[in-house]
């Protein structure tokens, strides 16, 4: 192979076989990545043909990376050649590899109850930190109360309107046609059944106390964690990676005041009334439903629902609303102020937010239920 008298050529890496056909291969110039791109087609076909007896010369390999190395231990079927001339500076990168290679992959799946006690502990250890921060940023909220409680004028009032009109009016639209559908499928239903027995006049108990008792303020629940709760952990999330958070404690503005406090107190507003709205298109779907199945008149319809829904149903309903508002706003939240600066932090926190919501929404309505169970039914 003859010179070539530029610098960057005469780096190029390269191997030469001794016209002697004695099975000698010299190998010269950078054998790194950069270098051996170019060419690794030809290079690998040059590996893949040498004899399994040959002698490797390296002595005139100027540089050396991991890329360079592995491509020559493969080609040495991961074992040191019977006649090899390699530079003492370039024998402890191949050590390396050699070792690495003895040592046996991981077995995947196989976990033995030890393993099983460690993920356990982790998790709980996970699950540990995780209320911790919850606590401490329910206490911070409660501290922010107290202090505007006592100096009115530093009330986040824009803020809290910005946030109730983003949850609350711009939910009304979909709570709306949602509610109204979920009424018309649940009256349908029950039409079905009803009409074999006879006891057409029962959908006006089973609508009024199924949708203002429990499927109104959980159905609330689980859209504004979709819709609403999504939307501020993402937020703040977006203000963590751009260091928006940062520079506002750089300023000394309190994050829990202007950004945690207007989204809690908007969401606790803001669900109430978003439940009474939508329990009301859903009875209303129910209602016209049961005029097209049953031929119930509407007026029979509102005239009968104050007496078979006690008004207890209505207050419990308005305070599962605020209840689930307050925790849906406070995970939301929490998981927020938890994103690392980085995109895939963002998604998995703001994926969390939502699913941990809808499970605390869901156990907190189970226990409404035992606690309430003999509050506003008809015995």
């Amino acid at each position: 192979m003859s010179a070539v008298p530029s610098d960057r050529a005469n780096h190029r890496p390269g191997i030469r076989i001794d016209p002697s056909g004695r099975g000698v291969l010299r190998l010269h110039g950078d054998w790194t990545l950069r270098l051996l791109t170019p060419q690794i087609r030809a290079i690998r076909q040059h590996l893949r043909t040498a004899p399994p007896d040959a002698r490797w010369v390296l002595d005139e390999v100027t540089r050396l990376d991991s890329f360079g190395a592995v491509l020559l231990w493969q080609a040495w079927r991961r074992a040191w050649p019977a006649d090899l001339s390699l530079p003492d500076d370039l024998r402890a990168l191949f050590e390396e590899i050699a070792a690495s290679d003895r040592q046996p992959l991981p077995q995947q799946g196989l976990r033995t109850p030890a393993d099983h006690l460690v993920l356990l502990g982790r998790a709980a250890l996970h699950f540990r930190d995780h209320v911790l921060d919850f606590v401490r940023l329910f206490g911070g909220i409660v501290l922010d109360f107290l202090h505007l409680l006592r100096t009115p004028q530093d009330w986040p009032l824009r803020e809290i309107s910005a946030n109730v009109f983003k949850v609350g009016v711009r939910a009304m639209p979909v709570a709306a046609l949602v509610g109204f559908l979920i009424g018309v499928a649940l009256s349908y239903l029950s039409a079905l059944q009803l009409r074999a027995y006879g006891a057409d006049v029962f959908i006006v108990n089973i609508l009024g106390l199924g949708i203002i008792r429990e499927l109104g303020p959980v159905l609330v629940s689980v859209l504004v964690a979709g819709r609403s709760g999504s939307a501020m952990t993402a937020q703040l999330g977006v203000m963590r990676v751009t260091e928006e958070i940062d520079a506002l404690a750089a300023m000394g503005v309190s994050r829990s005041l202007r950004l945690v406090l207007p989204k809690v107190i908007a969401l606790s507003i803001a669900m109430p009334l978003l439940v009474l709205w939508t329990s009301a298109m859903a009875l209303f779907g129910g209602m016209v439903s049961a005029s097209l199945q049953l031929g119930l008149t509407y007026g029979f319809f509102i005239e009968t629902l104050p007496g078979v829904v006690p008004l207890a149903n209505l207050y419990i309903a308005l305070s599962k609303g605020f209840v689930f508002g307050l925790l849906i706003a406070l995970i939301a939240c929490h998981f927020g102020l938890r994103v690392k600066p980085n995109t895939e932090s963002l998604s998995a926190n703001t994926t969390a937010s939502v699913v941990s919501a809808i499970t605390i929404v869901i156990l907190v309505d189970a226990i409404f239920a035992i606690a309430t169970r003999t509050i506003g039914v008809p015995f």
